[in-house]
């Protein structure tokens, strides 16, 4: 009896892991089951290689791998190994909007999403603002005042404008919509320009009309009232939207590449410098958990090779990974719901 043609198919093709993605994958876990925090540091790399009967090859392409992904830092010499460490955004930006490269979006799209999000974002950081955070408000206006007469001033406070927003992002507890918040951000600072054609005297008029509208809005949050607040910031979205379709803005479609990092990290560091430190609100209210021990199933036998299950539980119990777990019975640790 012939088979029906239809039913005829070829055999699928499994892809078999790596071995260094398969550690890489039981290093997750571990830093998960072992409730780990940025800091904290992972076992040496002889005891990795013990727990999951690898060579050092093997567990230096599987570190290597989650330091790619931003999830650990990794150094040398004798005290060296791995080191946990929170994904920074700089990073996240870039893959995103590398992502975003191969798509068609549009400076109408931006706004869009901003006009949704940000009047949220400003309404609910009100009550958290402190008068650091109000300094820094401060400090941002008077920067982004127009009384330059120089065009690559202009278009500097352009994307300073950007850091009033990132300022009011950091006191929000909402974690996702901070997050979600400065990406779009961040996009708008490296990818949204100007062409030559555009008249100084329209950079001065967006840049007096941002301030003014910041001027109300931190006015509105002193006096703790969010829903102007909200108001005003849609209101500011609007408006924005308008201008940049008016000044002929564009958005620049590129990759973004490491030195752009490196650019990013120098503007934040230099903001940490000239406002007050704070850790975004929402960074302390973490659920209390008790803290385990990293778990790694053992092999039913020593001489077993498979990749992710110990042969033997690490022969140096006194690793600063564990006596972090032991030490600190009360650790706590970031969940999704913030």
């Amino acid at each position: 009896m012939a088979r029906d043609a239809q039913t005829v198919r070829e055999p699928l093709e499994i892809k078999q892991q790596k071995r260094g993605d398969l550690v890489a994958e039981a290093i997750k876990r571990l830093i998960t089951e072992g409730n780990l925090l940025p800091g904290d540091r992972l076992p040496r790399e002889v005891e990795l290689q013990q727990m999951f009967a690898v060579s050092k090859s093997t567990i230096r392409e599987a570190l290597k791998s989650l330091e790619v992904q931003g999830l650990i830092k990794v150094s040398t010499g004798p005290s060296g190994g791995g080191m946990v460490v929170e994904v920074p955004l700089d990073r996240t930006f870039q893959l995103m909007q590398n992502y975003l490269f191969f798509k068609e979006v549009s400076i109408d799209d931006i706004y869009t999403v901003r006009q949704l999000l940000e009047p949220e974002l400003a309404a609910g950081a009100v009550p958290h603002l402190t008068e650091a955070d109000f300094d820094a408000l401060e400090h941002n206006m008077a920067c982004c005042s127009p009384a330059s007469h120089d065009r690559r001033e202009l278009l500097r406070q352009r994307q300073a404008d950007m850091d009033f927003h990132d300022i009011l992002a950091a006191a929000n507890p909402n974690s996702f919509l901070r997050f979600t918040c400065e990406l779009v951000n961040e996009m708008i600072r490296q990818l949204i320009v100007f062409g030559n054609e555009t008249p100084r005297r329209e950079h001065e008029k967006f840049g007096t009309a941002n301030v003014d509208i910041h001027r109300r809005i931190t006015d509105a949050a002193r006096a703790g009232d969010s829903q102007r607040v909200r108001e005003l910031m849609q209101v500011h979205m609007q408006e924005a939207r308008t201008y940049i379709k008016r000044m002929n803005g564009k958005l620049r479609g590129r990759l973004i590449l490491d030195s752009d990092i490196v650019d990013m990290q120098q503007r934040v560091r230099s903001q940490l410098a000239t406002n007050a430190p704070r850790a975004p609100a929402g960074e302390g209210k973490r659920v209390a958990k008790p803290a385990t021990k990293p778990v790694v199933k053992p092999a039913e036998k020593p001489t077993t090779k498979a990749v992710g299950k110990p042969s033997a539980k690490p022969k140096t119990p006194g690793t600063k990974a564990e006596a972090a777990t032991k030490t600190a019975p009360a650790r706590k640790r970031r969940t999704g719901s913030s």
